[in-house]
C-alpha cells in the first residue's frame, strides 16, 4: 500500500461510492451539501477550497482563508478525473497504484489537465448515474478525501432526520 494513499484499496473506496449514492439529488441539495461543507470548513479553520456542481453548473463555491488560485487549478484537474472515469479521483489512484502504475503515465493523460489526487468526488443518484462534482483542495490528498466523505455522510444524516 502506498502511505500517500492512506492504505485504500479499490475494493474499499468502492463501498464507499455505493454507501454514499442518493436517492436524489438537486441544485437545492448542492447548496445544502456546499453550506454544510462550509460550516464544518469555518469551523476548524480548513485551508480548502470547496466546489459543488451539479451537472455543467457550478452551483457552489467557497474559498477559504489560506488557499490560492492554485486550489482552483487542482479543483479543475481533479473534476476532468471524475468527469473521465466516473469514480472519485482517490480510487482512480489507487486502482492504478494497485497495478504499479503511476496515473498520468498509464494513462497517457497530461498532470496539466487530469490530477488523480484524493478530493474529487462524482456525486451518484441509484438508478440515474452521477449528476454531480464534489471537490475538495488544499488539504493533503487523503484528508480532501475524507473531508468530503464525511460531509456526504453528514449530509445524508440531515435529509433522514
Amino acid at each position: 500500500m502506498n502511505p500517500t494513499t492512506g492504505g485504500f484499496t479499490s475494493a474499499a473506496l468502492a463501498a464507499q461510492a455505493v454507501q454514499l449514492q442518493f436517492a436524489a439529488f438537486t441544485p437545492t441539495d448542492a447548496l445544502g451539501l456546499g453550506a454544510l461543507a462550509l460550516a464544518t470548513a469555518q469551523e476548524r479553520a480548513l485551508p480548502v477550497t470547496i466546489e459543488i456542481w451539479y451537472g455543467d453548473r457550478l452551483i457552489f463555491k467557497a474559498a477559504l482563508p489560506g488557499t490560492t488560485d492554485d486550489n482552483d487549478d487542482w479543483l479543475r484537474r481533479k473534476r476532468n478525473v471524475v468527469e473521465k472515469f466516473d469514480n472519485s479521483t482517490l480510487a482512480v489512484r489507487v486502482m492504478h497504484e494497485e497495478n504499479d502504475q503511476e496515473f498520468n503515465e498509464a494513462t497517457g493523460l497530461p498532470l496539466s489537465e487530469y490530477a488523480a489526487h484524493g478530493g474529487g468526488w462524482p456525486i451518484h443518484v441509484v438508478d440515474t448515474g452521477t449528476v454531480g462534482f464534489m471537490g475538495v483542495s488544499g488539504l493533503p490528498q487523503v484528508e480532501d478525501h475524507l473531508f468530503i466523505e464525511e460531509c456526504l455522510s453528514a449530509y445524508h444524516r440531515t435529509r433522514l432526520s
